[in-house]
């Protein structure tokens, strides 16, 4: 997979936004695409920039469905030259610090 994005979909609301965030993320799974929900946002990775548009319209469009306002923001990183997934550019920089590339707070330590 050479297509990477990251995509944020949230409508324009006071309160809790999980259950139209699990809206979008569920509209995910028509598409031939990876995912990984995180705190901040959910990494798609697909073969190319039109299957990645297609799965990110579907989850605007999902959130859209229930509200008069949604918010979307999706960051594409399209490397054409390379077969590349989301995880190698994370092992990358890990390869540079010699660790993993988080904190070790909220671990448990002393």
């Amino acid at each position: 997979m050479t297509c990477i994005g990251f995509l944020s979909v949230a409508p324009v609301i006071e309160g809790s936004m999980s259950s139209y965030v699990a809206d979008a993320v569920a509209a995910l799974e028509a598409f031939d695409v990876e995912y990984e929900t995180t705190p901040m946002g959910t990494i798609i990775e697909a073969e190319d920039s039109e299957e990645l548009f297609a799965a990110t319209h579907a989850a605007h469009e999902a959130v859209g469905e229930q509200t008069d306002r949604v918010s979307t923001f999706l960051k594409i990183d399209d490397k054409r030259s390379v077969d590349q997934q989301a995880q190698d550019k994370v092992d990358a920089v890990e390869e540079h610090l010699g660790r993993a590339a988080r904190s070790d707070a909220g671990e448990g330590g002393d």
